[in-house]
């Protein structure tokens, strides 16, 4: 039995203005609620965000491949 109680992941290919709404829908939630709702089919979690977060920021730039990537982690 695995210790993690929870986990989503989701891919979806969007453009990059909806990419953008996404993100920004994001940074909202954290910053009024302290808080993320993450819908999961039939069942909404609420994660709860503290209030001091380690936040990680990389780039990598391939030939073919290019991806940025955010981790906020407590």
């Amino acid at each position: 039995m695995s210790d993690e109680l929870y986990e989503h992941e989701s891919t979806i290919r969007i453009s990059r203005e909806q990419a953008a709404a996404k993100l920004r829908e994001l940074a909202d939630s954290l910053e009024r609620q302290n808080s993320v709702r993450v819908a999961d089919g039939d069942r909404d979690i609420d994660v709860k965000v503290a209030d001091v977060v380690e936040y990680e920021f990389e780039v990598e730039v391939e030939e073919d491949k290019h991806e940025i990537e955010i981790t906020i982690s407590w």
